[in-house]
């Protein structure tokens, strides 16, 4: 495991971060988990059992003993993908290429998190129009030019994923791309997310949006949002 990584210090001290930056040469899975990625290829089969032996490390340090980490199953075809977690337990799974992490908190301390990982480097052909509004555009062409160390479409595209993993479980619904404006702040590592719809209650507040931690370092970028109990 690694310390002083991407995720860990963007986070408070209520959740706890395991990071990996290689996969280990073998990871045992449950016979439930291993089911899963059975017929899937050996990359598929290598982040999975990874991001969840992180899943597993950080849940052991909230005294909780091994067990598999499962998707949801019910739901349409996008929430299924979300993982189920102890009773008592928020938590988030990232993975890209050389890179697996793992955050979890218990959920009378935290709300919920999200945390997500990508590349440092512009996002595909066509999908910045896809997952942008037109005044997000305006701020990704001002951040290029004063900060052009930073694929900005790619880190806002990572915030947004992180907001939705911290948004679903408060809510159970979708939230499509247009309908968070996401700011980010290049000199303090953060980040707003301005609800374009009504935002989750929490503890009997409801949320206009969400606040976020960003970082990059060696070829990677993380976002991570924590929503606190109050």
């Amino acid at each position: 495991m690694v310390s002083g990584g991407l995720l860990e210090g963007l986070l408070p001290a209520d959740v706890v971060v395991v990071e990996l930056f290689a996969d280990p040469p073998s990871v045992d899975l449950f016979p439930q988990e291993a089911e899963i990625v059975a017929q899937a290829v050996d990359k598929r089969r290598r982040e999975f059992a990874t991001v969840r032996l992180c899943a597993r490390t950080a849940l052991a340090r909230l005294g909780h003993a091994p067990g598999p980490i499962l998707p949801m199953d019910e739901g349409p075809a996008w929430a299924r993908r979300a993982p189920r977690w102890p009773d008592g337990i928020v938590g988030s799974m990232t993975h890209c290429d050389g890179y697996r992490a793992a955050a979890v908190a218990r959920s009378e301390q935290v709300a919920s998190v999200g945390v997500d990982a990508e590349p440092n480097a512009p996002v595909p052909d066509g999908v910045r129009e896809m997952v942008t509004l037109p005044e997000e555009r305006v701020t990704l062409d001002r951040l290029a030019l004063s900060h052009p160390d930073v694929a900005w479409d790619r880190m806002l595209f990572s915030a947004k994923e992180s907001v939705f993993k911290a948004w679903f479980p408060l809510t159970g619904r979708w939230l499509d791309f247009t309908e968070c404006v996401v700011t980010p702040d290049p000199e303090h590592g953060t980040f707003t997310g301005e609800l374009k719809v009504p935002g989750p209650v929490v503890d009997g507040v409801r949320l206009e949006g969400f606040t976020g931690q960003w970082r990059s370092s060696n070829g990677l970028l993380a976002t991570a949002v924590v929503v606190a109990r109050t």
